[in-house]
């Protein structure tokens, strides 16, 4: 079939281990450009499942934390603005506030140069992740994608995955996805401080869970990667 293309304990976990691992929830984490989210968007759509983008949720209060004047670093003040926006997605798999839909603007050069420090503040994380383990409890069944979903969010999901690939593949791939080939080398600089920062961050940092699958994704196409992780889906549902 062709595919489209811990620190100590701060949150609170509102979906039970029973009700998480009965449905069938799939969790995938790694770093920036190892292809989650294509990869993620796939997987979902061959399942028939919901996606969860949760790093569009944090780029979403970049956004309106800057529409806002709101600090990057400001922790209560993200965090009132994260519980209040009641952050959702429509049926495409866009995020939106209200009636607002926030795409493509979450994916601008000022978003992804803020996101971070945004998404590193406790208070943000507090409430986002309340919110994702809000939307898993509503829908019936999701493919989520992010840096903290196997071990944080969904720790209990029926598969988890981290999707990894060398910093200089991830970088080639985001400036051809950017459309600045040329910037490759530059792109890579960034995405090697941002693994670092994400990896470093006291509350939730970017790492290989216990028990989570690591697939190398250096050298495979999106369709190559899909197809691998579906066959360990259905391998494991039988």
């Amino acid at each position: 079939m062709a595919l489209p293309w811990l620190g100590p304990p701060v949150f609170a976990t509102d979906m039970s281990d029973e009700r998480e691992s009965e449905r069938l929830v799939i969790a995938i984490d790694g770093p920036a450009g190892a292809g989650k989210s294509t990869v993620a968007r796939g997987l979902a759509r061959a399942l028939g499942l919901r996606f969860l983008d949760t790093g569009a949720m944090y780029r979403a209060v970049t956004l309106l934390a800057s529409e806002a004047g709101i600090d990057p670093g400001a922790g209560p003040e993200l965090g009132a603005l994260a519980a209040r926006s009641k952050l959702d997605f429509d049926n495409e798999g866009r995020i939106h506030v209200g009636a607002r839909v926030l795409e493509p603007e979450i994916r601008s050069e000022g978003v992804t140069a803020a996101v971070s420090e945004v998404s590193a503040q406790p208070e943000v994380r507090m409430e986002i992740v309340a919110r994702q383990q809000e939307l898993g409890e509503l829908w019936d069944g999701l493919v989520a994608e992010g840096r903290d979903t196997t071990t944080v969010v969904f720790p209990r999901a029926r598969f988890r995955f981290y999707l990894d690939a060398s910093p200089r593949e991830r970088a080639r791939r985001r400036a051809l996805e950017l459309g600045i080939p040329e910037q490759a080398d530059r792109i890579q600089t960034e995405i090697e401080a941002r693994d670092a920062y994400d990896s470093g961050r006291e509350h939730s940092p970017l790492r290989l869970g216990e028990d989570v699958v690591h697939v190398d994704t250096d050298g495979r196409t999106p369709e190559e990667v899909v197809a691998h992780l579906l066959a360990l889906v259905e391998t494991g549902k039988r």
